[in-house]
């Protein structure tokens, strides 16, 4: 709620070791604001109830102003408010909210506190003993974290600052032992042995692939055997089934022309015989019948048997061929290890052969560095040298070109004493000094005179001219800069009108439909539930959101997501609708609108659209059987050809609703 408003949270601050055992105490206390009088509290309450914000609590700094907590004591306790750090203007409320609180280092409450008024808390925070009760548990992984938030950022703030800096070092010299590691890899063969490693380890993966796939195949193997065995069993059985039933059928067929005969003999039983015998060639045909069947799986199972062996064979193949491949793989190992000895052995010798150059380059750097050490000494006397000459070279120089002015000044004196007073320089120079006259004063004179002269300048002839000119366009100019800041207060003015024109029109636009939203949601639902448009921020509604509340009767949904498919659709219908109130359109072209509508939501989307339809007309594209039961006019669609649509249309208007009677012919 702004500065003004802080929580009481941020603004008390707790050791760690205390926190966890003070905001369980605080805890139902965390969230009040603390303001300063009753008016600021009021402003914030009346302001949550102009947004819909919900509620708040509040602490009044004022009532707390002469306040002074009582002194509780303990042996081996603490008092609360004695842990706790705030500014001195919330003292007098952290007291009130601590009073007569000891924290305590006991597990178990002591006796003497049983029948006193004081309040006792654990410091690991598992009980809490009040004079007539005694609550604790355990303590959670997130207690602790509420009190103290500000300081506890601040605190993080510092500490990400210094752990910055610190990256900031490390990253530094972690850059330059990169590039330290980086020369030494240049000035090695580690490329070429990273290479081979990779070779061996990508050969030593390919070795592992290639025995999982041998281990998979011996298991399929026994797999195979196994399954083959039953195969076998099975097959054993069924041949010994077919024998059985080849026997039966033997026996059977001996009935039958035991029978025939008989039958032949006997004429006067012949009905029982018939009989008989259709009974008799029924069991056998039933027994061939299971014979073919038998037969025809003895079949399926010898050919899978001889799809297994096959199969088998193929695997047996691939096994040797994998083992050929293995023990390739192994002398291929045993050839790349042989190079890795041998690189090994040539990087030895290559960085003792370095070692050695690195030693004598060194020497010979120093002598190189201490001749061109000598060098540049001699250079800089050299130099030294030369900026003297170059000194005493320019300061003759300045010394003639002074004697040159002095004397050029000598002989324009002489000259000018000359022509103005007749005389010679040597007649000056010969001539006593007036002891009247006084150098300084003179002197002082004669420049003051020659910055009068100064400063009168030369005479402009043209100089009025030039200031009518500039005048007239600082006029023009001056009268220009007034239209511009006449135009600009008339384009404010212009602006203001259509801002609050605007606002004036919007508002009563938005009261409309807010009016007809609530309205049709009404007439698509039941007169019970609940809906509404409301303004976000109230003061400015040209960029305010706007907040839709549906609440359809026996729901409190918190947002639109959580109503059903058809409420939505019910909800998005009525704010059509709303709009279409505001400034009804003469068509309005529904697609698929009543699709997660059920039969009850279709009846009330089909009613409102009957009633709208008196104004306007309503185009609905459906698959809904109701709707379509209610429209006027129905087109329906259809393919007489493949690639080809056509229109047909029925006007139920025309079509008069007559039983039809069929006559029997």
């Amino acid at each position: 709620m702004g500065q003004n408003c802080p929580l009481l949270s941020d603004l008390i601050y707790v050791r760690e070791e205390y926190r966890v055992v003070i905001e369980n105490y605080l805890e139902q206390y965390l969230n009040y604001y603390v303001v300063p009088n009753a008016d600021e509290a009021m402003k914030a309450i009346s302001l949550l109830g102009q947004s819909q914000k919900g509620r708040a609590n509040f602490f009044l700094l004022n009532a707390f102003k002469d306040y002074q907590a009582p002194l509780a004591l303990l042996p081996g306790g603490v008092r609360a408010v004695e842990l706790v750090e705030v500014e001195p203007q919330y003292r007098p409320l952290v007291e009130f909210l601590l009073e007569n609180v000891l924290v305590t280092d006991e597990t178990h409450p002591p006796a003497e506190v049983q029948n006193s008024d004081v309040v006792l808390l654990s410091r690991s925070g598992t009980y809490v003993r009040r004079k007539f009760s005694l609550s604790g548990g355990s303590v959670g992984l997130f207690e602790g974290k509420k009190i103290g938030r500000k300081k506890n950022l601040e605190i993080l703030e510092t500490e990400i600052k210094k752990l910055e800096s610190t990256e900031n070092q490390l990253n530094n010299q972690l850059g330059t032992l990169r590039t330290h590691l980086q020369s030494l890899k240049n000035d090695d063969q580690s490329g070429v042995l990273q290479r081979e490693r990779e070779a061996l380890h990508r050969i030593s993966q390919e070795i592992a692939g290639m025995q999982a796939k041998l281990d998979n195949i011996a298991a399929f193997v026994v797999n195979f055997d196994a399954q083959a065995g039953d195969s076998n069993q099975r097959i054993d059985a069924l041949l010994a089934s077919n024998a059985r039933i080849e026997a039966d059928l033997l026996e059977k067929q001996k009935s039958v022309e035991a029978v025939r005969e008989r039958l032949g003999n006997a004429d006067g039983s012949f009905r029982d015989v018939a009989e008989h015998l259709s009974k008799t060639s029924h069991d056998f045909n039933q027994k061939n019948i299971e014979f073919i069947r038998q037969q025809n799986k003895v079949n399926a199972f010898r050919q899978e048997l001889a799809f297994r062996e096959k199969r088998r064979e193929e695997l047996q193949q691939n096994l040797a061929a994998a083992q050929t491949s293995l023990l390739r793989n192994k002398d291929e190992n045993a050839l790349i290890q042989q190079d890795i000895q041998r690189l090994d052995g040539e990087l030895t010798a290559a960085y003792s052969e370095k070692k050695e150059k690195e030693t004598s380059l060194s020497a010979v750097e120093q002598t190189y560095f201490k001749a061109r050490n000598e060098i540049h000494e001699l250079e800089n006397k050299q130099r030294d040298n030369f900026r003297k000459q170059q000194d005493l070279q320019g300061l003759v120089n300045r010394l003639k070109e002074k004697f040159s002015d002095v004397k050029f000044e000598i002989t324009a004196i002489g000259e000018r004493l000359r022509v103005e007073f007749g005389m010679g320089v040597n007649d000056v120079i010969n001539q006593e000094p007036n002891p009247a006259y006084q150098r300084d004063s003179l002197e002082r004179d004669v420049n003051n005179l020659k910055r009068r002269l100064d400063t009168y300048g030369e005479i402009n002839p043209m100089a009025i001219e030039a200031y009518n000119e500039i005048k007239e366009r600082y006029d023009t100019i001056a009268g220009q800069r007034n239209d511009i800041l006449s135009a600009k207060e008339n384009l404010i003015q212009t602006m203001k009108e259509i801002e609050e024109t605007a606002t004036q029109r919007f508002l009563e636009s938005f009261a409309q439909v807010r009016e007809n939203f609530i309205k049709v949601f009404r007439t698509l639902f039941t007169e019970e539930d609940t809906a509404d448009l409301l303004l976000s921020n109230p003061a400015n509604p040209l960029e305010s959101d706007i907040n839709i509340i549906a609440k359809p009767k026996g729901k409190r949904p918190q947002t639109i997501a959580q109503l059903s498919g058809g409420e939505k659709t019910l909800t998005a219908t009525a704010l059509l609708f709303a709009l279409y109130l505001l400034k009804p359109a003469p068509f309005c072209i529904f697609d698929e609108v009543d699709a997660p509508l059920d039969d009850a939501n279709i009846e009330k989307f089909n009613r409102i659209i009957r009633q709208f339809s008196a104004d306007s007309q309503f185009i609905v594209v459906t698959h809904n059987k109701a709707t379509m039961a209610a429209v006027d006019t129905i087109y329906g669609v259809y393919m007489p050809e493949q690639g080809v649509s056509a229109v047909t249309l029925v006007d139920f208007r025309k079509l008069g609703h007559e039983a039809m009677v069929f006559e029997a012919g």
